[in-house]
């Protein structure tokens, strides 16, 4: 392990992976996450099961992969670790159907805190209660495995019944390729918390918002759509290539002298902190979870609306054109499987 950061960096030499011999794996969901772990760990020689419903598209895509295939709940009862790999949303009802098969002692593992922290699913006390989640999409996880490299990640654990539940996770994150980079060890809480704010802040709500903003003001002002796009949309790739390689001085020794100046001091207008802030309240409180467990409940509304919108805005159909301009465009498409 290292200590150069303020939280403890866990590589291979921490992880034992004899926590997981003789050790059954269930990973229930074989989406973006579900395929990459449960072929991670087929290749480090754990015992893997996959659980899907009957109906289940990606059952053929596990068997051809080389993978047993149960049902959820038989999958859990055969398993000493069950890992939650479906949607979030579906996660409480596949619970409900796992639940009788988890024995004492047994783990149940999750990717996100989501609902544990919430309070959608609420484990018997007498099993452990873990996280590993890797810090990029299923298909990376998957890809940098096979070239011997790996994908950060984090691990938690939120109730230890057996005193190895945190020595069972970093053995878990060695067998998916996680500690080839690094994990690092947080809390059901605080993961949860810092990913939604990150997605509804930064990440997903905020860059988006931000490119559509930008988007309209050029094209109110009389400049033509396709400037607009390639100005407030595509180069933001290019932006963020060097934000992610070498962080914020990278990108700003890499751009000209008028950028810079112009975007150290004009930024800070667009960002509006106090909403941040709000947000973040929002998460905190649980007002956020509420919300989108009763949109759930009532069939999605606003989320349909808002998906609606989102499709048909004008930025949607000049990428579409423009996107078909680049050799790139069909090379860079890489579906994830569906999630189960």
């Amino acid at each position: 392990m290292t200590d150069e950061f303020t939280t403890t960096v866990y590589t291979d030499s921490d992880a034992e992976s004899a926590q997981l011999a003789n050790k059954t794996v269930a990973v229930l969901g074989y989406g973006s996450q579900g395929h990459a772990h449960a072929q991670n760990l087929d290749d480090s020689g754990v015992d893997v099961v996959v659980g899907l419903r009957p109906s289940s598209r990606s059952r053929e895509h596990a068997k051809d992969d080389g993978l047993r295939v149960a049902t959820p709940a038989d999958a859990a009862a055969e398993a000493d670790i069950v890992v939650m790999l479906v949607p979030d949303t579906v996660q409480p009802s596949v619970y409900e159907t796992v639940a009788p098969e988890l024995d004492p002692g047994d783990t149940l593992q999750f990717a996100h805190g989501f609902n544990v922290h919430y309070g959608q699913i609420e484990p018997p006390e007498d099993v452990n209660v873990t996280m590993v989640a890797p810090k990029g999409p299923g298909h990376l996880v998957r890809r940098t495995y096979e070239r011997g490299e790996g994908t950060p990640g984090l691990f938690a654990v939120y109730q230890d019944a057996t005193g190895e539940a945190s020595a069972q996770a970093l053995a878990y994150a060695q067998a998916i390729g996680c500690t080839r980079a690094g994990v690092i060890e947080t809390t059901f809480r605080e993961e949860t918390e810092t990913d939604l704010f990150g997605e509804q802040a930064v990440l997903c709500g905020g860059v988006t918002d931000l490119v559509k903003a930008g988007y309209e003001t050029l094209v109110d002002a009389g400049y033509s759509p396709e400037m607009a796009y390639f100005e407030c949309l595509n180069e933001l790739k290019l932006i963020v290539d060097l934000l992610y390689e070498g962080g914020h001085m990278e990108m700003w020794n890499s751009v000209s002298d008028t950028a810079e100046y112009g975007g150290l001091t004009r930024g800070e207008d667009v960002v509006d902190r106090e909403a941040m802030e709000a947000i973040l309240d929002g998460v905190q409180s649980g007002e956020f979870a509420r919300e989108w467990i009763s949109e759930n409940q009532a069939n999605r509304p606003a989320y349909k609306q808002y998906r609606h919108a989102e499709q048909n805005h004008e930025i949607e159909e000049v990428g579409d054109r423009l996107r078909e301009l680049f050799a790139w465009g069909e090379e860079s498409k890489e579906p994830a499987p569906a999630d189960d």
